[in-house]
Protein backbone atom coordinates (compact mmCIF):
# COMPACT_ATOMS: atom_id res chain seq x y z
CA UNK A 1 0.00 0.00 0.00
CA UNK A 2 1.41 3.22 -1.02
CA UNK A 3 2.35 5.79 1.71
CA UNK A 4 -0.37 8.40 2.65
CA UNK A 5 1.41 11.84 3.60
CA UNK A 6 -1.88 13.81 3.02
CA UNK A 7 -5.72 13.49 2.63
CA UNK A 8 -8.09 14.43 -0.29
CA UNK A 9 -11.57 13.44 0.83
CA UNK A 10 -13.99 15.57 -1.22
CA UNK A 11 -17.11 13.92 0.06
CA UNK A 12 -16.92 15.27 3.55
CA UNK A 13 -16.03 19.30 4.84
CA UNK A 14 -12.38 19.51 5.87
CA UNK A 15 -12.13 20.75 9.40
CA UNK A 16 -8.46 20.19 10.42
CA UNK A 17 -5.19 18.76 9.19
CA UNK A 18 -3.16 18.80 12.27
CA UNK A 19 0.49 17.58 12.51
CA UNK A 20 -0.13 13.39 11.47
CA UNK A 21 -4.36 13.27 11.60
CA UNK A 22 -6.51 14.81 8.56
CA UNK A 23 -10.19 15.43 10.49
CA UNK A 24 -13.38 15.71 8.45
CA UNK A 25 -17.37 16.34 9.66
CA UNK A 26 -20.02 13.91 8.94
CA UNK A 27 -23.17 15.49 9.94
CA UNK A 28 -23.29 17.56 12.61
CA UNK A 29 -21.96 15.15 15.88
CA UNK A 30 -19.53 13.10 14.11
CA UNK A 31 -15.73 13.01 13.00
CA UNK A 32 -13.51 11.08 10.52
CA UNK A 33 -10.18 10.88 11.49
CA UNK A 34 -7.53 9.97 9.09
CA UNK A 35 -4.00 8.90 10.58
CA UNK A 36 -1.63 9.90 7.68
CA UNK A 37 2.04 8.53 7.47
CA UNK A 38 3.12 11.97 8.24
CA UNK A 39 5.61 12.27 11.13
CA UNK A 40 6.53 15.36 13.22
CA UNK A 41 9.47 15.69 15.74
CA UNK A 42 10.41 18.71 17.86
CA UNK A 43 6.58 19.77 16.81
CA UNK A 44 7.74 19.81 12.66
CA UNK A 45 6.21 17.78 10.39
CA UNK A 46 9.07 16.01 8.40
CA UNK A 47 8.59 16.30 4.80
CA UNK A 48 8.48 12.56 4.10
CA UNK A 49 6.27 9.84 4.88
CA UNK A 50 6.84 7.32 6.78
CA UNK A 51 5.24 4.10 4.86
CA UNK A 52 1.96 2.40 6.59
CA UNK A 53 2.51 4.49 10.09
CA UNK A 54 -0.43 5.56 9.66
CA UNK A 55 -2.39 2.25 9.82
CA UNK A 56 0.09 1.35 12.56
CA UNK A 57 -1.13 4.19 14.73
CA UNK A 58 -4.70 3.04 14.15
CA UNK A 59 -4.80 -0.38 14.86
CA UNK A 60 -2.23 0.39 18.19
CA UNK A 61 -4.79 3.43 19.48
CA UNK A 62 -8.18 0.70 18.88
CA UNK A 63 -6.26 -1.80 20.65
CA UNK A 64 -6.04 0.51 23.80
CA UNK A 65 -8.93 2.02 23.78
CA UNK A 66 -10.72 -1.21 23.63
CA UNK A 67 -8.48 -2.72 26.01
CA UNK A 68 -8.94 0.46 28.69
CA UNK A 69 -12.42 1.18 27.59
CA UNK A 70 -13.62 0.74 31.37
CA UNK A 71 -11.54 3.54 33.07
CA UNK A 72 -13.08 5.58 30.91
CA UNK A 73 -15.73 6.24 27.62
CA UNK A 74 -13.34 6.95 24.78
CA UNK A 75 -14.76 8.49 21.52
CA UNK A 76 -14.83 5.93 19.16
CA UNK A 77 -18.19 5.07 17.76
CA UNK A 78 -17.78 2.10 16.13
CA UNK A 79 -18.96 2.84 12.21
CA UNK A 80 -16.66 1.54 9.84
CA UNK A 81 -14.97 4.61 8.10
CA UNK A 82 -15.44 2.78 4.24
CA UNK A 83 -19.40 3.80 5.20
CA UNK A 84 -19.14 7.37 5.43
CA UNK A 85 -16.97 8.30 2.07
CA UNK A 86 -17.17 7.37 -1.47
CA UNK A 87 -15.87 4.22 -3.30
CA UNK A 88 -13.17 6.59 -4.91
CA UNK A 89 -11.95 7.35 -1.48
CA UNK A 90 -11.70 4.22 0.03
CA UNK A 91 -7.95 3.52 -0.05
CA UNK A 92 -7.63 7.08 1.85
CA UNK A 93 -9.54 5.67 4.78
CA UNK A 94 -8.29 2.07 4.69
CA UNK A 95 -7.18 0.54 7.80
CA UNK A 96 -5.84 3.87 9.19
CA UNK A 97 -9.02 5.71 9.87
CA UNK A 98 -12.26 5.80 12.73
CA UNK A 99 -15.02 7.43 12.64
CA UNK A 100 -15.20 9.56 16.64
CA UNK A 101 -17.82 11.68 18.40
CA UNK A 102 -17.00 15.03 17.88
CA UNK A 103 -16.57 16.44 20.82
CA UNK A 104 -15.67 19.96 22.93
CA UNK A 105 -11.80 19.46 23.28
CA UNK A 106 -9.91 20.30 26.47
CA UNK A 107 -7.06 22.31 25.36
CA UNK A 108 -4.49 20.35 27.86
CA UNK A 109 -2.55 17.58 27.04
CA UNK A 110 -2.24 15.16 30.02
CA UNK A 111 1.58 14.06 29.81
CA UNK A 112 2.76 11.26 32.69
CA UNK A 113 5.34 9.99 33.08
CA UNK A 114 6.89 7.21 35.26
CA UNK A 115 10.37 7.52 34.30
CA UNK A 116 13.04 10.42 33.97
CA UNK A 117 13.94 11.20 30.50
CA UNK A 118 13.89 13.74 27.15
CA UNK A 119 12.92 16.75 28.40
CA UNK A 120 12.21 15.52 31.28
CA UNK A 121 15.72 14.81 32.12
CA UNK A 122 17.11 17.97 31.17
CA UNK A 123 14.56 19.82 33.55
CA UNK A 124 15.57 18.19 36.47
CA UNK A 125 19.73 18.22 35.68
CA UNK A 126 18.59 22.06 36.04
CA UNK A 127 16.52 21.95 38.78
CA UNK A 128 15.93 18.79 40.40
CA UNK A 129 12.66 19.12 39.64
CA UNK A 130 10.08 18.48 36.52
CA UNK A 131 7.84 20.83 35.42
CA UNK A 132 7.49 21.96 38.77
CA UNK A 133 7.08 18.41 40.67
CA UNK A 134 10.61 18.39 42.95
CA UNK A 135 11.71 15.07 42.84
CA UNK A 136 14.35 12.96 44.95
CA UNK A 137 18.22 13.63 44.76
CA UNK A 138 20.51 11.74 42.65
CA UNK A 139 18.37 10.10 40.19
CA UNK A 140 20.06 9.30 37.03
CA UNK A 141 18.69 9.25 33.04
CA UNK A 142 16.29 6.97 32.01
CA UNK A 143 15.71 5.95 36.05
CA UNK A 144 11.92 4.89 37.36
CA UNK A 145 10.24 7.27 39.56
CA UNK A 146 9.22 6.98 43.26
CA UNK A 147 5.14 7.00 41.37
CA UNK A 148 4.24 8.64 38.07
CA UNK A 149 3.76 11.76 37.96
CA UNK A 150 1.37 14.02 36.13
CA UNK A 151 2.79 17.01 33.81
CA UNK A 152 0.41 18.99 31.49
CA UNK A 153 1.14 20.54 28.38
CA UNK A 154 -0.98 23.78 27.11
CA UNK A 155 -1.74 22.54 23.20
CA UNK A 156 -0.24 24.98 20.98
CA UNK A 157 -1.17 26.01 17.28
CA UNK A 158 0.47 23.71 14.28
CA UNK A 159 3.90 24.40 14.00
CA UNK A 160 4.84 25.83 17.89
CA UNK A 161 5.79 23.80 20.43
CA UNK A 162 3.36 22.61 23.48
CA UNK A 163 3.83 24.20 26.44
CA UNK A 164 4.37 22.78 30.32
CA UNK A 165 2.60 23.86 32.47
CA UNK A 166 1.56 23.63 36.23
CA UNK A 167 -0.91 22.02 37.80
CA UNK A 168 -2.29 24.99 38.93
CA UNK A 169 -2.04 26.81 35.48
CA UNK A 170 -4.78 23.63 34.45
CA UNK A 171 -7.12 24.47 37.49
CA UNK A 172 -7.14 28.00 35.87
CA UNK A 173 -7.39 26.92 32.98
CA UNK A 174 -10.46 24.19 33.18
CA UNK A 175 -12.14 24.57 36.74
CA UNK A 176 -10.42 22.35 39.81
CA UNK A 177 -13.01 19.74 39.57
CA UNK A 178 -12.12 18.47 35.93
CA UNK A 179 -8.63 19.01 36.28
CA UNK A 180 -8.54 16.94 39.32
CA UNK A 181 -10.71 14.33 36.98
CA UNK A 182 -8.53 14.33 34.19
CA UNK A 183 -4.74 14.03 36.39
CA UNK A 184 -6.61 10.96 38.21
CA UNK A 185 -7.92 9.34 34.74
CA UNK A 186 -4.31 10.13 33.36
CA UNK A 187 -2.24 8.18 35.76
CA UNK A 188 -5.15 5.28 36.09
CA UNK A 189 -4.72 4.59 32.36
CA UNK A 190 -0.93 4.79 32.23
CA UNK A 191 -0.83 2.40 35.46
CA UNK A 192 -2.84 0.31 34.03
CA UNK A 193 -1.45 0.18 30.45
CA UNK A 194 2.02 0.14 32.03
CA UNK A 195 1.46 -3.10 33.79
CA UNK A 196 -0.16 -4.89 30.51
CA UNK A 197 2.76 -3.06 28.36
CA UNK A 198 5.24 -5.27 31.24
CA UNK A 199 3.85 -8.00 30.62
CA UNK A 200 4.75 -8.24 27.06
CA UNK A 201 8.05 -6.82 27.36
CA UNK A 202 8.02 -3.51 26.60
CA UNK A 203 8.25 -0.11 29.48
CA UNK A 204 6.36 2.74 28.75
CA UNK A 205 8.31 5.41 30.43
CA UNK A 206 5.78 7.93 29.36
CA UNK A 207 2.78 9.19 27.52
CA UNK A 208 0.07 11.59 26.90
CA UNK A 209 -3.82 11.79 26.49
CA UNK A 210 -6.06 14.12 25.21
CA UNK A 211 -9.89 14.30 26.68
CA UNK A 212 -12.85 16.45 25.25
CA UNK A 213 -16.22 17.01 27.05
CA UNK A 214 -19.52 15.19 25.07
CA UNK A 215 -23.11 16.78 25.20
CA UNK A 216 -23.57 16.08 28.81
CA UNK A 217 -20.63 17.42 29.62
CA UNK A 218 -19.18 13.67 30.45
CA UNK A 219 -15.39 13.52 30.46
CA UNK A 220 -14.14 11.32 26.93
CA UNK A 221 -10.82 10.30 26.05
CA UNK A 222 -10.12 10.90 22.54
CA UNK A 223 -7.48 11.47 19.92
CA UNK A 224 -5.03 9.06 20.44
CA UNK A 225 -3.77 6.87 23.10
CA UNK A 226 -0.69 4.68 23.43
CA UNK A 227 0.84 4.74 20.37
CA UNK A 228 4.64 5.22 19.42
CA UNK A 229 3.60 8.72 18.69
CA UNK A 230 2.09 9.81 21.79
CA UNK A 231 4.42 7.70 23.96
CA UNK A 232 8.39 6.56 24.73
CA UNK A 233 7.99 2.90 24.07
CA UNK A 234 11.77 1.29 25.39
CA UNK A 235 12.43 -2.54 25.12
CA UNK A 236 12.73 -4.14 28.56
CA UNK A 237 15.42 -6.14 27.71
CA UNK A 238 17.91 -3.60 26.76
CA UNK A 239 16.73 -0.64 29.45
CA UNK A 240 19.43 0.00 32.18
CA UNK A 241 19.52 2.95 34.05
CA UNK A 242 21.60 5.98 32.87
CA UNK A 243 21.81 5.65 29.33
CA UNK A 244 18.32 6.23 26.80
CA UNK A 245 17.04 3.13 26.21
CA UNK A 246 16.87 2.04 22.00
CA UNK A 247 13.10 2.95 21.38
CA UNK A 248 10.20 1.57 19.68
CA UNK A 249 8.98 5.15 19.04
CA UNK A 250 9.90 8.30 16.75
CA UNK A 251 13.18 8.92 19.46
CA UNK A 252 15.03 7.34 16.40
CA UNK A 253 13.90 10.44 14.27
CA UNK A 254 14.66 12.59 17.05
CA UNK A 255 18.13 11.34 18.05
CA UNK A 256 18.99 11.35 14.33
CA UNK A 257 17.95 15.10 14.06
CA UNK A 258 20.50 16.31 16.51
CA UNK A 259 23.11 15.14 14.61
CA UNK A 260 21.93 16.97 11.89
CA UNK A 261 23.55 19.93 10.75
CA UNK A 262 22.24 23.43 8.70
CA UNK A 263 24.72 25.43 7.06
CA UNK A 264 27.11 24.22 9.38
CA UNK A 265 24.87 24.46 12.28
CA UNK A 266 22.62 22.27 14.71
CA UNK A 267 18.98 22.47 13.26
CA UNK A 268 16.98 24.78 14.80
CA UNK A 269 13.81 22.33 15.40
CA UNK A 270 11.85 24.95 12.82
CA UNK A 271 10.44 24.54 9.59
CA UNK A 272 11.32 23.39 7.46
CA UNK A 273 12.42 19.67 8.27
CA UNK A 274 15.46 18.26 6.95
CA UNK A 275 15.07 15.63 4.52
CA UNK A 276 15.19 12.15 6.27
CA UNK A 277 17.56 9.41 5.01
CA UNK A 278 16.00 6.36 3.59
CA UNK A 279 17.39 4.66 5.88
CA UNK A 280 15.79 6.46 8.73
CA UNK A 281 12.44 6.04 7.47
CA UNK A 282 12.70 2.22 6.85
CA UNK A 283 14.11 1.88 10.48
CA UNK A 284 11.58 3.98 12.21
CA UNK A 285 8.84 2.61 9.77
CA UNK A 286 10.30 -1.00 11.45
CA UNK A 287 10.13 0.26 15.08
CA UNK A 288 6.20 1.13 14.77
CA UNK A 289 5.92 -2.23 13.11
CA UNK A 290 7.56 -4.29 15.29
CA UNK A 291 5.96 -1.81 19.16
CA UNK A 292 2.39 -2.98 17.28
CA UNK A 293 3.31 -6.98 17.03
CA UNK A 294 4.83 -6.89 20.39
CA UNK A 295 1.84 -5.40 22.39
CA UNK A 296 -1.06 -7.01 20.27
CA UNK A 297 0.46 -10.50 19.19
CA UNK A 298 -0.85 -13.41 20.92
CA UNK A 299 1.99 -15.47 23.05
Amino acid sequence: MPALYSTSIQSLPLLSKGKVRDVYAVGDDKLLMITTDRLSAFDVVMGQPIPEKGIVLNQMANFWFAKLAAVIPNHLTGIDPASVVTSDELEQVQGRAVVAKRLKPILVEAVVRGYLAGSGWKDYQETGKVCGIALPEGLENAQKLPEPIFTPAAKAELGEHDENISFEQVIALIGEKLAKQIREVSIRLYQEASEYAASRGIIIADTKFEFGLDVDGQLVLMDEILTADSSRFWPAETYHVGSNPPSYDKQFVRDWLETVRVDGKPWSKSPPAPELPVAVIEQTALKYREALARLTQAG
